[in-house]
């Protein structure tokens, strides 16, 4: 929806709540417009020169944990309120996020008769940011109604719990991204390229676990290839410098300024999905041992899932190093380049392509689907789209990948005779709750 504005996004809110019914007290929709009004407003103040980036929780002083859990886990949310509600607006609300980074902790906010207020911060927010970042497997539960971030000028994101409900970019309003990494082209690109992955775990499962089958974990295989995809195209995406990553194994047309290469991103999957095999199997192991009655294990056995389980951890963070190592490569000018096994082959790489198609196909579904597809005019983007169009125009088995400075991520790749190209790409691990 284009021409939107922050009621838009209070009107979906207020549909989601009706529709929910969680709660039976609901913020008015007026409430919710104010609510909207000010985050928008206050996206565009600046705090020591730094943009405003914070998240506020909708959440009832008078009751912000409704719904306890028999068994607290220790990493779990907390409240810690204000010792006087302070009044929401712009610069109340710029105040306080140097307070409240989005990545630690998000504002307690709520309404009365006198209109919005704060009333406190909410810890441990980290473990949610961390499960949406795929760096890490565990979804924590989540406080309140629902939180809303602001995550650039004029850039509202709104999740209840672990769903995005919508995204409002200035004047668009997104209601949906397109899962691009799981469904369509693209997806089934990303699935061959990982075929020295999987054929590598398929040889260890043969010699290491000759009765495992292979097809179960095959699902996993892809999912890691992709999550690593994912996962460095949101550290990119954390730096705000705007990027592009092109995945192709022909080098020419072009300039590669600063050529490496870098497989270790390749070995740490790799070694990752072996560890992880290890230690699924060895726990089974362990669990069969204590089915059958006996009241301990081995101390053979004891010290080999524990050497998989410490294996998998650390695997983990060598994959987590080998991407921010590679993010970074991107606020050189130039796009970092990969062969299809994702080994990094260079850096500040000018793409030299200049034949241009007259028109490109902007798809509004992963799939690409002729209904999908409207025309645009190249011209309209800037040097870094436009030399991405180009190349992948003129290889059309190359896959690339810009990212503005904004955050937006655009794919690129040419299917028959035409280049498509897809926008607002889900990258976060956003799931959708019953």
């Amino acid at each position: 929806m284009e021409n939107a504005r922050p009621k838009h996004l209070a009107n979906l809110v207020y549909n989601k709540l009706k529709v929910s019914r969680q709660h039976p007290d609901l913020p008015a929709l007026a409430v919710l417009e104010n609510l909207f009004d000010c985050l928008f407003f206050t996206s565009m103040c600046r705090e020591e020169s730094d943009l405003i980036k914070v998240t506020v929780t909708m959440i009832d002083p008078a009751n912000p944990d409704p719904h306890p859990p028999k068994q607290h886990v220790p990493e779990r949310w907390s409240y810690i309120p204000f010792s006087k509600p302070i009044k929401m607006n712009a610069k109340s609300l710029a105040k306080l996020s140097k307070a409240a980074d989005p990545c630690s902790s998000s504002l307690a906010v709520y309404y009365n008769e006198k209109g919005i207020f704060i009333w406190g911060m909410i810890d441990q927010a980290m473990h949610y940011e961390n499960f949406l970042n795929y760096e890490s497997d565990i979804d924590s539960e989540q406080p309140g109604l629902f939180q809303v971030s602001i995550d650039d000028i004029g850039t509202l994101s709104v999740l209840f719990d672990y769903q995005l409900l919508a995204t409002l970019k200035q004047h668009v309003l997104v209601q949906r991204y397109l899962d691009v990494m799981t469904i369509g082209p693209i997806s089934k690109i990303l699935r061959q390229n990982a075929t020295t992955l999987k054929t590598t775990l398929k040889q260890y499962l043969r010699e290491r676990y000759p009765n495992a089958t292979y097809t179960e974990w095959e699902d996993f295989l892809d999912n890691l290839w992709i999550q690593t995809l994912s996962r460095l195209l949101l550290k990119i995406q954390y730096y705000q410098h705007g990027g592009a990553i092109l995945i192709h194994s022909d080098h020419v047309d072009l300039d590669i300024k600063y050529q490496i290469s870098y497989n270790r991103l390749l070995n740490a999957m790799i070694a990752h999905a072996k560890a992880c095999i290890d230690n699924a199997m060895l726990e089974a192991k362990v669990e069969e041992t204590l089915d059958s009655g006996k009241r301990a294990v081995g101390k053979s056995l004891y010290h080999q899932e524990s050497r998989a389980f410490y294996a998998k951890a650390g695997t983990a963070d060598e994959i987590t190093g080998a991407i921010s190592f590679i993010a970074s490569q991107t606020c050189v000018d130039g796009v970092v380049l990969f062969d299809t096994n994702l080994v990094a082959s260079g850096f500040g790489t000018v793409l030299r392509s200049k034949r241009m198609p007259r028109k490109i196909y902007v798809s509004s579904a992963a799939t690409a689907s002729p209904k999908s597809l409207i025309a645009a005019d190249p011209k309209h983007y800037g040097t870094r789209h436009r030399s991405m169009i180009a190349y992948c125009w003129n290889h059309p088995t190359a896959l690339g990948m810009v990212i503005s400075q904004d955050g937006e991520i655009r794919a690129f790749h040419r299917i028959d005779d035409k280049l498509i190209m897809w926008e607002n790409i889900k990258t976060r691990q956003y799931a959708s709750r019953s």
